[in-house]
């Protein structure tokens, strides 16, 4: 029985460096020697796609090193389940985080890597005052702890302001770590949406071409936040911010949407017309520049020398035979002057088919947002007062804005993560379009607890708010009564709709396994004090969603629990994961408890390995932890670890 510790990788978050290292080594083994590279092999082996110039396009800081490096350190953490501040635990698949995003993102990479079709976020825009996240990253859950007051002496809040020389350089080191994270998480055919002024927009751009690459780029959506402003520096009023694009290769977007078809006597199939020119042209397809004649009545169209015909001479012939031209005049019900070219139903179904894994047919969306569907930051505001009485977030996004993002660009079973939450306007739109189209879009959403103050003006609506449901003084508090409230709202619109409105609460935490830490000053007390590896007042349940985490399973996967042997043992995810975290286990108990996980393990039959733990502490000797072990793996069950 392996014993796990706190330097072990099952109990680390995923290594992005290891796996980056084995993926080379796949690619390039001989630029490998005991486990280094040899840089030099590898340069010999890229030629001339190695750019060894001292002088490089590209946006570089002051700490730019420091926030890569960061995004490559495993984590330390776990997330703490906390059923008592969620809504439907037992049958949500839905994630509410209560923690820094940056260590968040990095205890999800295992268990959610390459699964998220949408993130959307709303970060924090660079005023240079009132910057929450700080740019210490020497301890990220110290950070934490101490940005949400769970340290004495820790600070709530980093100033970021300009006289620092630093206004820039700490929000592009805060946000490019949490870049390449996201980047990790998206799926192939995901894609990413970033809200944003003109503040950091041109810099933003810069990191995204670097960590998402330049092709990565998709489009930049103007949103109309709102109605122009009188006294404004220059008279220029700024109501547009940005909603910047990026997606990985397989992302396509596309509205669900009945197109125009025609029905004819000539054809089973229903069609479509599409242009039969291009924008080429004659000096560039020489080919496609001529006079196209109708066959049926010798009526002549000559191309145009700006944009020629998508046919050339020799394949005029086929395509027509085909039934793929239609002339002016073919049909009663068509107005059309110039051929055009046919497209048949099923040719638009096949296509769907090659993009989206089926056959519903999509149609293109436009980079503009329409004011009056999409809203302004105050019908973001009207929402927050509808839903709690009072303004207690400020300029928040309106639903709308992002719900369209989803039912444009998301399928009906995909996951939604937004790791700046705030007032929880992702969740709202997720569970809002779900209702409206009946679908089961999952969310996960990530905010810091960042806290409330009641002296501060901008704060006291929404600290006075908490005291008034008794709840800390935070945003994340406000950010799960939102998400509690828009779903009975949701549920009362849409009596019909019967799917998910509920989340689990997770809260970010150190660790439940101890680590090594001696107090050199006392060693005998240390010794004593490691002989249980589980911090003190952890549960059971805290245990187990470190597992999932560490071993990378979902959150929301199936958990089940019996009593063998008088211990209780559980089942997750169908018998992927077994545990019994009971404090003693004597070596009397040892085969009967054994037998029953051997014989619960038969019934479950899971598709894949099973990974089995006990608690270290719980076994008096060694003799009856070999002896239990040794059971399981005569019977198949190989994995057998202890805590």
């Amino acid at each position: 029985m392996q014993k796990l510790t706190a330097n072990d990788p099952e109990t680390q978050s995923a290594n992005i460096v290891a796996d980056n290292l084995s993926q080379l080594q796949s690619l390039f083994p001989e630029a490998f020697s005991e486990g280094k590279i040899q840089f030099d092999v590898l340069r010999q082996l890229l030629g001339d796609a190695v750019d060894e110039a001292d002088e490089k396009y590209g946006l570089n800081w002051h700490g730019k090193r420091r926030a890569r490096q960061i995004a490559l350190t495993p984590s330390t953490g776990t997330l703490r389940p906390c059923p008592d501040e969620s809504v439907d635990w037992d049958t949500t698949q839905n994630l509410m985080i209560e923690g820094d995003n940056l260590e968040v993102l990095k205890l999800l990479q295992k268990s959610y890597a390459g699964k998220v079709k949408l993130i959307y976020i709303d970060p924090p825009y660079n005023t240079g005052r009132d910057f929450v996240y700080p740019d210490n990253f020497q301890d990220n859950i110290k950070n934490y702890l101490e940005l949400t007051g769970q340290l004495e002496g820790g600070q709530k809040i980093s100033s970021n302001t300009e006289a620092s020389g630093r206004f820039h350089t700490d929000w592009l080191s805060m946000m490019y770590p949490r870049l390449k994270l996201a980047k990790i998480l998206l799926a192939k055919d995901g894609v990413i949406f970033i809200s944003l002024d003109d503040g950091e927009a041109a810099n933003l751009r810069k990191i995204c071409d670097e960590v998402l690459g330049e092709e990565s780029f998709v489009a930049i959506f103007p949103w109309r936040s709102r109605t122009a402003k009188a006294d404004v520096p220059f008279g220029v009023s700024n109501d547009v911010e940005w909603v910047i694009t990026y997606a990985h290769a397989d992302f396509i977007a596309g509205r669900s949407g009945e197109r125009k078809y025609f029905k004819s006597d000539d054809f089973e199939d229903r069609w479509r017309l599409s242009d039969l020119t291009t924008n080429k042209s004659k000096d560039e397809r020489p080919n496609s520049f001529f006079t196209m004649t109708n066959p049926k009545n010798g009526e002549e169209y000559p191309a145009s020398e700006t944009r020629t015909w998508a046919v050339t001479t020799d394949t005029f012939g086929d395509y027509f035979k085909a039934g793929k031209i239609v002339f002016p005049g073919d049909y009663d019900f068509l107005a059309i002057k110039r051929p055009a070219f046919r497209v048949f139903e099923q040719e638009d179904k096949q296509k769907a088919v090659q993009k989206y894994g089926s056959d519903e047919v999509k149609m293109s969306i436009s980079t503009y947002l329409s004011e009056k569907s999409i809203g302004r930051t105050e019908h973001g505001s009207k929402e927050i007062r509808e839903l709690f009485g009072s303004q207690v977030f400020s300029y928040p996004k309106p639903t709308s804005l992002i719900q369209f993002f989803i039912e444009n660009c998301c399928s009906k079973d995909d996951l939604v993560l937004d790791f700046f939450s705030g007032s929880g306007t992702t969740g709202q739109a997720v569970m809002a379009q779900n209702a409206a189209d009946n679908s089961n879009r999952r969310y996960i959403l990530v905010q810091l607890p960042e806290p409330l103050d009641p002296e501060n003006k901008d704060q006291k609506t929404a600290a006075d708010f908490c005291d008034q449901l008794s709840k800390p003084r935070t945003i994340a508090e406000l950010t799960k009564e939102r998400l509690r409230r828009a779903a009975k709202k949701i549920k009362e619109d849409n009596p019909m709709f019967a799917g998910d409105t509920g989340f689990r609460v997770f809260k970010l935490d150190t660790s439940n396994i101890r680590a090594w830490n001696p107090d050199r000053e006392n060693l005998e007390k240390t010794l004593l004090d490691h002989e249980e590896h589980i911090l003190p007042g952890r549960t059971e349940a805290d245990i187990v969603y470190e597992l999932l985490l560490k071993l990378g399973l979902d959150l929301c996967v199936p958990l089940e629990s019996r009593s063998i042997a008088g211990k209780t043992v559980g089942s997750i995810g169908g018998g992927v994961l077994m545990t019994c975290l009971a404090e003693k286990i004597t070596r009397e108990q040892v085969e009967p408890l054994a037998q029953g996980m051997i014989d619960w393990h038969k019934q479950l039959a899971p598709a894949g390995d099973t990974t089995c733990v006990f608690r270290d502490s719980a076994f008096k000797n060694d003799v009856a932890k070999t002896n239990l072990a040794a059971i399981l793996e005569q019977h198949g069950i190989q994995n057998v670890h202890s805590l």
